[in-house]
């Protein structure tokens, strides 16, 4: 099972696609709206993107779980612009140094749409990834060196691990009385310790993983040979020209409207 997909999601559509191909749609769009701050080409591949959510499978309750950091961090995104923003136009609001003018605005709204625009489709279409495959991918199709790949691999197959020793970690403090303080000064020491714990931990289990993957011929110089084959059809040539068509839509809308805007100019 993978640590990634839900049962529900295995047989999506999207989720039958090679990841490398998804991978290569999300940055298609991804550094198009990079190059530029405005809200047109960020609002246009926004919509377009959310016309082809249905046909990722996900349920309403897991987009809205597993979106919840990027709607927060567009909208903390948005005020901090809005606030310590480049001033121009009308002033709409002050507080001592701090303005609020019109252009920020149109800058705070233009960032959170970018936020969103790029962070939503990447949450979505990884959470559609089995990270074995996106491996497979990454080392077959693009050519990155294998022991990079099965490294990254290996240390993703832990993060399970990871949020289990911690749980393990507070539970065995609890035990011994550690943990039982609601002072906030005391809940930050045993945060500070109970990470300190969990970080010697891991890199225990870290050391040993890496002398199990070179017994096993993992660091070899030698060609290696994959148990699954990895290929890319039809189905991830089409990801990748749609992808390809919200990025050049996106920055034409924008282009058209005359609010593209490099932002290195």
């Amino acid at each position: 099972m993978s640590i990634v997909l839900t049962p529900d999601l295995h047989s999506s559509r999207i989720a039958r696609i090679n990841p490398v191909a998804k991978l290569g749609a999300a940055l298609l769009v991804s550094l198009t709206l990079v190059l530029t701050i405005d809200w047109v080409s960020a609002g246009v591949a926004l919509v377009l993107e959310a016309v082809l959510l249905p046909f990722a499978g996900v349920s309403a309750r897991q987009f809205w779980l597993r979106t919840a950091p990027i709607w927060i961090a567009a909208v903390a995104a948005a005020i901090a612009t809005a606030l310590y923003g480049a001033d121009s136009g009308e002033t709409v609001w002050r507080l001592g140094f701090v303005t609020v003018t019109q252009g920020s605005l149109a800058l705070a709204g233009a960032i959170a749409l970018r936020v969103l625009a790029i962070g939503i489709p990447g949450v979505i279409l990884f959470a559609t990834s089995d990270p074995t495959e996106l491996a497979d991918g990454l080392a077959q199709l693009v050519r990155l060196p294998a022991r990079f790949v099965l490294g990254a691999l290996a240390a993703l197959r832990l993060v399970g691990l990871f949020v289990d020793d911690w749980r393990a970690l507070a539970m065995a403090r609890r035990a011994r009385g550690l943990g039982d303080g609601r002072n906030p000064i005391a809940v930050l020491r045993r945060w500070g310790s109970q990470a300190f714990a969990l970080l010697v931990l891991s890199l225990r289990r870290g050391s040993k993983l890496a002398t199990a993957m070179e017994a096993k011929g993992f660091g070899g110089d030698s060609a290696r040979t994959w148990a699954r084959s990895s290929r890319f059809g039809a189905a991830e040539t089409a990801m990748v020209a749609i992808g390809a068509a919200i990025a050049v839509i996106a920055a034409s809308c924008a282009v058209v409207a005359g609010t593209w805007s490099f932002v290195v100019s």
